[in-house]
């Protein structure tokens, strides 16, 4: 079967020992809030100072979502399961990884429970709420366009397919079209140039994992596509079945969820800014490792960096270009240059009409100028002969100022091609893990 699915794009799970439990008094929920090194790593305490995503609606295109777990509770909305063709966009446990959408729900917008929600899994921008959409054996298309239609400025896809669909590719533009961003992950083959999509879309900001030093992981896919890395080992996050389970994983669908909820935090803080221009603030404060200081950037496995929430939030950003660093489809570039609306024939009728009545008074216009100077010329003309004897008359001088030589022209440089701004032959001055 050519789709590729999320049971693919997670399989990294596997490989590593994911640990998926049901919380008991020998699980403490503290423990689980410490096992979250993600949060330290990227100063989620101090980012929520500044945001936590309130307001933001993420899009959630997976394996179905578990609205009623204890650390998600009140933060899913009704969505859409494109599998069974209904409302309840549930996890199957006949699904591969049915725990998977629940868990990157939980990586974005869980909130806790407990007394000051202390305890269980809290993700990056807690207070973000998740439209979650059951995906089906097939293309994305539908999924997208949902999110789009209903409410979603952030949507994640940590899922994959190898099968290049032209309606996939038109929803990924439809989606930028409105200004909706879509995060999906690089993949765990730990792989160069590898062709699955949505990633490949032009459009999308693809993601590359790191472990809890800054290294690559090393099941982390990459390429061009990559414009950022984040968090992608021992995730902690929340778990399916069960309302209170908790799973921990690893793979760059993890990451993924990651970048989308520092989107949303983004978002939040920033609602003026478009989709591009949120990827923008991520982009310019991206960090590397210490290790990795003298690379060029934006590097195939790195991106333009680790993203670093707090930074992105409180940093003097530029707004940038509409689309910042994300790639242009084509039918965008195309409809950025062609009038958005097509006048209807009678309209085109009337002001070809009105354009020719135009164009006649001014030839009439024209003309009668072009004969009252010839008569003035002529006029003029006659009374210098008669002036100055005829043609023996004296000779005529060039009025002062007036050029007689060859006329003169200033030359100006052609202008260059402008550079990429993104392109950084230095890496950034900031450092990850950043100093608390």
């Amino acid at each position: 079967m050519a789709i590729t699915r999320t049971m693919r794009a997670l399989s990294a799970t596997a490989l590593t020992g994911a640990l998926i439990l049901t919380a008991t008094p020998t699980a403490s929920a503290d423990q689980t809030r410490q096992d979250q090194w993600a949060l330290d790593a990227l100063s989620a305490q101090s980012a929520w100072q500044f945001s936590k995503g309130h307001g933001v609606t993420v899009a959630v295109i997976d394996s179905g979502v578990d609205a009623e777990h204890v650390d998600l509770k009140n933060n899913v909305l009704e969505g859409r399961d494109f599998t069974d063709g209904d409302d309840d966009p549930s996890p199957d446990a006949g699904d591969s990884e049915p725990e998977h959408g629940t868990a990157m729900a939980s990586v974005i917008a869980g909130h806790g429970h407990g007394q000051n929600a202390s305890d269980g899994v809290i993700g990056l921008a807690p207070e973000a709420k998740i439209l979650p959409i059951r995906d089906r054996n097939g293309g994305f298309a539908e999924d997208i366009r949902y999110a789009v239609d209903h409410g979603a400025s952030i949507i994640n896809m940590s899922i994959s397919t190898d099968q290049a669909l032209p309606e996939d590719r038109e929803a990924v533009a439809y989606a930028l079209e409105h200004d909706v961003l879509i995060v999906t992950a690089s993949g765990n083959d730990g792989k160069g140039n590898t062709v699955e999509y949505p990633k490949n879309y032009p459009g999308v900001l693809t993601v590359g994992g790191v472990d809890n030093g800054g290294a690559i992981w090393k099941g982390s896919n990459y390429g061009p596509e990559v414009l950022l890395t984040a968090p992608a080992t021992h995730i902690v996050s929340a778990g399916w079945p069960g309302d209170t389970a908790v799973r921990s994983g690893t793979g760059t669908s993890d990451a993924a969820a990651l970048v989308s909820a520092a989107a949303a935090l983004l978002r939040s803080k920033f609602p003026d800014l478009t989709a591009g221009q949120i990827a923008n603030r991520l982009v310019k404060t991206a960090a590397l490792p210490d290790s990795e200081k003298t690379l060029s950037l934006p590097d195939e496995k790195y991106g333009y960096g680790i993203i670093q929430p707090l930074a992105a939030l409180k940093d003097n950003i530029p707004a940038g270009s509409q689309y910042g660093p994300l790639t242009v489809p084509e039918s965008l570039k195309a409809k950025s240059v062609t009038p958005e609306a097509s006048t209807s024939d009678a309209d085109q009728a009337r002001a070809n009409q009105k354009a020719t009545i135009i164009w006649t008074a001014i030839g009439v216009a024209g003309l009668a100028v072009a004969t009252l100077t010839v008569f003035l010329i002529v006029r003029r003309s006659r009374r210098d002969k008669n002036n100055n004897g005829g043609p023996g008359g004296p000779a005529a001088y060039p009025h002062h100022g007036q050029q007689t030589g060859p006329q003169q022209y200033s030359y100006q440089q052609p202008v260059s091609p402008q550079q990429n701004p993104y392109q950084q032959p230095s890496p950034p001055q900031s450092q990850w893990p950043p100093q608390q």
